[in-house]
């Protein structure tokens, strides 16, 4: 069933936590046992006290007072049990809580783009605070209050049939129509909660999705569009939510309803069993006592079973991210390339995504260290994803590619990465200090280092110009700073890495002229001595290439010198021809 399923898993998450997990179930059952002894110490006392007119007064004052300390030793020692049980579950349920989101962030950090292109981070921040602050409640609850009751109805609720089995099966029957309900209601509300569940994931992506794109919103006037959006998904999970909290008070007013019953029924029962002979004043003072307890812990635990199917989806959600595997897995007996000399060869290469055309077709060259390729054609022709191969963001589905030689699924994730730096068009800035983008390629990096990367990037006089210099705050994808800037930045950031192959992806072609300019005097001094791979759409930025391959429907069609390939009157002369026209009518 999965409902034990996923509930096996949630405790299986505390495996590090074993020892302290086990001694809080060992003060649990010692916990349920003094709870168990209250009621009986109370009959025996009422029992004292019904039969002391037979008895003398010295006698019965001795076993009261025995009774009465036993007693109050039992009532030390669940106070005692009870503060023991709270500050260690507590503490385990806090600590695990941040383990699970510490495992959650780093497993998503690592799954292929793939991944992350089919799935909004808004939804996935949710999943994770959601699921994580749902399992510290409840461990929270479990270990402090409901493995009590468990540990109540299963082993010590039995015993009571020692001391009294009509009575006894009175209070059994009672756990088996609260198990029974609760069965049947989480069977009805299992599905109707994963809805509601989906569409709260659904709320948080629409959520982040506008909110990143705040500048869209707001210059298009989709304003009241996506509060609209917004209400109508907020009116859906309204619509799932109320009939499954309706099924749950049904069971609310239901197991109140067989408590009362249940306690009038004990009283009229052992009425009948006291004038029979068959159960003393005490004996039923201490079933009313059992009762009673039982009746609070039902009640209580009649919220947790809800909570615990509301909650589900949620944790079904976030164990179904964690099993995500990776499409390019790292072999076992990967190994460290360290820093490799930038031979780069793609061996017959052929690429498709899982069930779709093939994309790249029998794509083969070498790249010598310290070479500039460069990859043009028309969009969708191949070149990001060939460029996406060398990174491993995917691997091929047919030949090879190899770094110095090595396939580059014998290396390690880590250790190819190191050895290849990237320039994005977008300069996919973080929201934190000038300083900590620049040391994401390089943490150890000196004072020296970053002022001389900074320098070679052309980006030294502008950070100077910064209200903290390097220690400037740049906002969210560096919104606080221009084109150009974000640009030099980027670069900066590749030369602070000093990583032996290099990929230039459109790095250019979202800045003005006069920006280029200087940021192409920046890419010169970052491409020095680097196997470099230029994708790029202005030919211009490819003149003095060491070799040109030019790109159509997956394959290499064209390869030589610039020069050559203008020669050659082709594909990459028509489209020379086309880039000046344009700029002609320009």
């Amino acid at each position: 069933m999965r409902f034990f399923k996923v509930y096996g898993r949630v405790l299986a998450l505390l495996g590090a936590d074993r020892n302290v997990a086990i001694g809080l179930a060992v003060a649990s059952l010692a916990l349920a046992g003094l709870q168990f002894l209250e009621p009986v110490l109370f009959g025996r006392v009422v029992d004292v006290l019904a039969r002391s007119d037979r008895m003398e007064q010295s006698a019965v004052w001795a076993e009261a007072f025995a009774l009465l300390t036993l007693w109050i030793s039992v009532g030390l020692s669940g106070i005692g049990a009870s503060t023991a049980v709270a500050l260690l579950a507590d503490r385990m349920a806090h600590r695990n809580r941040l383990i699970v989101m510490h495992d959650f962030f780093q497993h998503v950090l690592g799954l292929p783009l793939s991944f992350h292109g089919d799935t909004q981070s808004g939804r996935l921040m949710k999943v994770m605070l959601v699921g994580s602050d749902n399992l510290f409640g409840l461990w929270v609850a479990f270990f402090r209050e409901h493995l009590t009751t468990f540990i109540a109805a299963l082993v010590l609720l039995p015993m009571t049939m020692a001391m009294n089995w009509r009575l006894g099966l009175l209070l059994i029957a009672l756990v088996v129509v609260f198990c029974l309900l609760s069965a049947y209601v989480i069977q009805r509300t299992q599905t109707a909660q994963e809805q509601v569940e989906w569409l709260h994931s659904r709320l948080a992506g629409n959520a982040q999705d506008a909110l990143s794109n705040v500048v869209v919103v707001q210059s298009f006037t989709r304003l009241g569009y996506e509060a609209r959006l917004f209400a109508d998904t907020m009116k859906q999970v309204l619509d799932h939510q109320f009939p499954v909290l309706n099924w749950w008070a049904v069971v609310a007013v239901l197991t109140q309803a067989a408590s009362t019953v249940t306690v009038i029924l004990i009283f009229l029962l052992g009425t009948w069993l006291h004038i029979n002979g068959q159960a003393s004043v005490g004996e039923i003072v201490s079933f009313m006592g059992f009762a009673t307890l039982l009746i609070g812990k039902l009640q209580s635990a009649v919220t947790f079973a809800s909570r615990l199917v509301f909650q589900m989806p949620s944790l079904e959600e976030m164990f179904a991210v964690k099993d995500s595997k990776s499409s390019v897995p790292e072999r076992p007996d990967a190994r460290d390339i360290g820093r490799a000399t930038g031979e780069v060869a793609f061996e017959g290469v052929g690429f498709a995504y899982p069930g779709g055309p093939p994309i790249l077709r029998d794509i083969a060259f070498t790249a010598a260290p310290g070479r500039t390729l460069a990859l043009v054609g028309q969009t969708g022709a191949g070149k990001s994803t060939a460029m996406a191969l060398l990174q491993r963001l995917w691997d091929p589905s047919e030949g090879r590619i190899t770094l110095d030689g090595v396939d580059l699924r014998d290396l390690t994730l880590m250790s190819l990465r190191r050895n290849i730096g990237v320039v994005f068009q977008e300069s996919m800035l973080f929201n934190r200090t000038i300083r900590e983008n620049l040391l994401v390629g390089r943490p150890d990096a000196t004072e020296a280092d970053i002022e001389l990367a900074c320098r070679e990037a052309e980006a030294y006089d502008f950070i100077l110009r910064q209200p903290k210099g390097l220690d400037t705050m740049i906002g969210e994808r560096g919104s606080t700073l221009s084109g150009g800037q974000r640009q030099r930045l980027a670069i900066a950031r590749a030369l602070l890495k000093n990583p032996p192959v290099l990929i230039l992806d459109e790095a250019t072609s979202a800045l003005d002229a006069a920006t280029e300019a200087r940021v192409q005097k920046a890419l010169a001094r970052l491409m020095a001595g680097r196997t470099t791979f230029i994708i790029a759409h202005r030919l211009s930025t490819v003149r003095d290439a060491d070799e040109i391959m030019v790109f159509e429907q997956g394959r290499v069609a064209e390869r030589g010198s610039f020069n050559e390939l203008v020669a050659l009157d082709g594909l990459f002369a028509a489209l020379v021809k086309t880039q000046l026209s344009h700029a002609t009518a320009a």
